[in-house]
């Protein structure tokens, strides 16, 4: 497998240490990574910002530390939105052709992408005919930049494994395949091993990051006594300290025949704070545990 670090984990949301994209390639090679994943998206690789200077400047970044770029990363919700008169879908089949040319610039070939999130008052059904309908005229036109789209399992439509192979039947394009992780499975009480095996020759990418689950109470006075509160909070610690069975799941991908991009990504507040030398420490603690594991 190749290893890619996710620009993401560095771009600040969440409050954590941000790095430009010619330091967070430079920080990439120096932790040991083979390729990077850029997010779609500002401070990144917006396709508002990106022109041919910029998108040079990466590529000679790039270059000078020897590293690919393996994905960009897309953030798209292909579910109804309020305003129905604001042409929703089609911005984001505008922007994901964006990326696509974005990505082939750099030599990468995948762009990722979501799905739909369900919305109350909307049939789940007719969400998915609109979800199959945008993906089908993305990877058409991605298709003519030479790129796949990997459509990653955490939006509410297809989110189970066997939605997501129905979903990917409906859509029936060559360059469609799956960003396949196993948080969402995990959270879920899929079996890991299993599904791995079972999505491992549809999926082109893999994102990883572990977790743990703190459960959660409310208190009763006049009880009292505590109610459970559902679901569980999760909190991201280092790779391998998790509740995720990771040795599990990357048996069945391998198992399964999977030899893509394993993509790590801090994407949430992690244990211990934001820190450089926090996110640093647990990029480098992916790269020890997959080879440790054999993986790489």
């Amino acid at each position: 497998m190749k290893l890619s670090l996710f620009s993401v984990s560095y771009a600040g949301f969440w409050g954590q240490q941000a790095l430009d994209l010619s330091a967070f390639i430079q920080k990439s090679a120096e932790l040991g990574y083979d390729a990077v994943m850029l997010a779609g998206k500002r401070p990144h690789v917006s396709p508002l910002d990106a022109n041919p200077e910029s998108l040079l400047a990466i590529k000679n970044a790039l270059q000078k530390h020897q590293l690919t770029c393996s994905v960009i990363a897309g953030y798209t919700d292909l579910g109804p939105i309020a305003a129905t008169e604001v042409p929703h879908l089609e911005l984001q089949i505008a922007y994901v052709e964006s990326l696509s040319r974005i990505a082939a610039a750099l030599g990468a070939d995948i762009v990722r992408v979501f799905t739909a999130y369900e919305v109350d008052g909307h049939s789940p059904q007719a969400i998915w005919g609109n979800v199959v309908r945008t993906l089908q005229e993305m990877c058409d036109r991605a298709a003519g930049h030479g790129v796949t789209l990997a459509v990653q399992n955490h939006h509410d439509i297809a989110v189970h494994t066997d939605s997501l192979l129905e979903l990917l039947a409906d859509i029936d394009r060559p360059n469609c395949k799956v960003g396949f992780d196993a948080w969402s499975p995990a959270l879920r009480g899929e079996d890991l091993y299993t599904t791995a095996k079972q999505m491992a020759s549809h999926a082109a990418i893999t994102t990883n990051a572990d977790y743990i689950r703190l459960p959660r109470f409310r208190y009763e006075p006049a009880l009292v006594n505590y109610r459970p509160a559902t679901p569980d909070l999760v909190r991201a610690v280092k790779f391998g300290e998790g509740f995720i069975d990771y040795e599990a799941f990357f048996r069945g991908l391998v198992d399964g025949g999977f030899q893509g991009i394993a993509n790590y990504e801090m994407c949430s507040p992690i244990r211990g704070g934001g820190s450089q030398e926090n996110l640093d420490a647990y990029a480098q603690h992916y790269v020890h545990w997959m080879q440790s594991h054999g993986l790489v």
